[in-house]
């Protein structure tokens, strides 16, 4: 039963957490009156403090950039549906604990509230449950996270103390004739 449930739940997860960003995107992609809604109140809120823009069409933390994260992630929590590339899941995860990081935190924290669109809070429910398995898929999938990390360092460092070959004047280009 422990195994089928290790098998089955990683999958689930990936069609799960696909399926509400998938969903998503169609009215941050369209800029949806919901959308704008949303982003239009955490762009008055950051304006508040002076960072007007912010969450503008045009700002850093757009709907955009998150759709496009979104996106991203999705597409890798897809990917990792195939046997070969299922180590791509631990990264899918950690961009979705990213962006729902986000998202739970503008939710509770920001005159956003849980429910800026009167719909019973379904948004926010959606993001504290990709937010909630996110997390358990990072843990879970920690080794293939530290194995990343640790083969990203070492070609850092590797490229950093690699030997440079010895200075011998300018460079001259060869004359042709």
């Amino acid at each position: 039963m422990l195994a089928r449930l290790c098998t089955y739940t990683p999958i689930a997860y990936s069609l799960i957490a696909s399926a509400v960003f998938l969903d998503s995107l169609r009215f941050k992609f369209t800029n949806a009156p919901e959308t704008q809604t949303i982003f239009g109140k955490l762009d008055g809120w950051a304006a508040s403090f002076g960072a007007e823009g912010l969450f503008a069409q045009t700002g850093l933390f757009s709907q955009y950039v998150i759709g496009s994260a979104e996106l991203v992630a999705a597409s890798l929590l897809l990917a990792s549906l195939v046997p070969a590339l299922k180590r791509l899941r631990a990264i899918g995860a950690l961009i979705a604990v990213a962006v729902m990081s986000g998202a739970v935190s503008f939710h509770l924290l920001t005159p956003l509230g849980i429910d800026p669109n009167n719909d019973g809070a379904g948004l926010f429910g959606m993001a504290v449950l990709v937010w909630l398995t996110s997390l358990a898929m990072v843990v879970a999938n920690r080794g293939v996270l530290i194995e990343l990390a640790t083969a990203i360092a070492r070609v850092l460092v590797a490229s950093n103390t690699s030997p440079r070959p010895p200075a011998e004047g300018p460079l001259q280009t060869p004359v042709r004739s």
